[in-house]
């Protein structure tokens, strides 16, 4: 079965400290974690009495972590994903894209698209040929990517580093920022 532990470390060589760049949709950003996300599902790190940026720029890793399995890893079930390199590819389209990582999969699958992994979802991904249908995530995840830069031009500052991520997903490997590869 799949392990966070294999794709965290990936995710996070891509994801810089704290950023704030105004032509990011997430705003204020650390490890990947938006301040949506951690006013959301974090707490007051500061101890000031609210939940804002200042208690953002203080997360660690682990804190993003755990943000990651409670909100991207678990929504895809990924612990029942037979298949390490599926459920690392499925897994970081949610964390860059939302929702959309999860339903244009289940359109795939022939289950109902509703952006919530159920059993009939996990048994339909599980029944699945590997190396097909990763062939076929890391392709339609690249067309979303490039319609979404399309639809969305100031992103596209961002294009060349988001595809350079995804092209870091291989199949039985994870290729890190700084050209590592660590085979699973």
């Amino acid at each position: 079965m799949a392990n966070l532990d294999v794709l965290a470390p990936f995710i996070f060589s891509f994801e810089g400290v704290y950023g704030n760049d105004p032509i990011d949709r997430g705003g204020a950003t650390k490890y990947g974690v938006t301040i949506a996300t951690w006013k959301r599902l974090g707490y007051d790190k500061d101890r000031d009495g609210d939940i804002d940026v200042e208690d953002l720029k203080l997360i660690t890793l682990d804190d993003a972590k755990m943000i990651m399995r409670k909100n991207f890893w678990n929504k895809w079930q990924a612990d029942a994903i037979k298949d390490q390199s599926i459920a690392n590819c499925l897994v970081d389209w949610v964390w860059a894209s939302g929702a959309y990582g999860i339903r244009i999969p289940q359109v795939k699958l022939g289950v109902l698209a509703d952006g919530v992994v159920g059993p009939k979802t996990i048994a339909a991904l599980n029944k699945q040929d590997p190396k097909e249908f990763f062939t076929w995530l890391k392709e339609r995840r690249k067309l979303y990517i490039l319609r979404f830069v399309q639809n969305q031009p100031a992103q596209k500052k961002f294009l060349k580093g988001w595809l350079r991520r995804l092209d870091g997903i291989k199949y039985g490997s994870l290729v890190y920022n700084n050209g590592k590869e660590v085979r699973f």
